[in-house]
């Protein structure tokens, strides 16, 4: 089967607006996603890329209305500067990375979920009660939000590691086993058309 490396950041926005489409692309096509948390900043400082509040105001005014219009037509609720953003992404990537580990559960409605809470729901996924309540909501034991803390907190800085290693620098960050790199949500249809055969 098929496999495609999906890095992404809870904290990313852009990974929020990914919804689930990226999981429902996979299964039409039969593919295998082996899902990846990672420090997005320290992936940025890694990469060349700078932190949003270290860019340039036209910059940060662009990203605005860009993230805006994603949204508008994602339909999904989006709030461009949340209460809790940003926070501490770690508690909520090691309990993805338990979750993974785990199984049982539906991993792309807890992705979706967990920057839900960041980017729609005004809840700071950084608090245990949050995550807690994102592995529930998933079919996933809320008590892997305080489990394997150094286990998943390995995994997690092997995940940025391997990243670099394979050249992503942004979230979300889609790698086929073909070596084949998209970016973005925005580029999902283009991914849709390579798995098709036709890009």
């Amino acid at each position: 089967m098929a496999k495609i490396d999906y890095y992404f950041a809870t904290l990313s926005p852009f990974t929020y607006l990914a919804g689930t489409r990226f999981e429902e692309i996979a299964a039409k096509h039969g593919v295998e996603i082996s899902y990846k948390p990672l420090d997005i900043i320290a992936l940025f400082g890694r990469t060349g890329g700078t932190p949003p509040k270290d860019r340039h105001p036209n910059r940060q005014e662009y990203r605005k209305q860009d993230l805006a219009r994603q949204a508008k037509k994602a339909g999904l609720p989006f709030n461009l500067q949340p209460a809790f953003w940003p926070t501490n992404p770690a508690p909520s990537s090691y309990a993805v990375i338990n979750a993974v580990q785990a199984g049982g559960g539906d991993m792309g409605k807890l992705v979706h979920t967990i920057t839900g809470a960041c980017w729609a729901e005004e809840k700071n996924i950084a608090e245990d009660d949050v995550i807690r309540e994102c592995l529930e909501r998933a079919g996933f034991d809320p008590d892997l939000a305080g489990q394997n803390l150094l286990g998943a907190a390995e995994t997690y800085t092997a995940n940025l590691e391997e990243a670099i290693a394979k050249g992503a620098f942004g979230a979300p960050f889609y790698i086929t086993d073909q070596d084949q790199r998209f970016w973005g949500q925005d580029r999902l249809d283009d991914l849709d058309a390579h798995l098709a055969g036709t890009l």
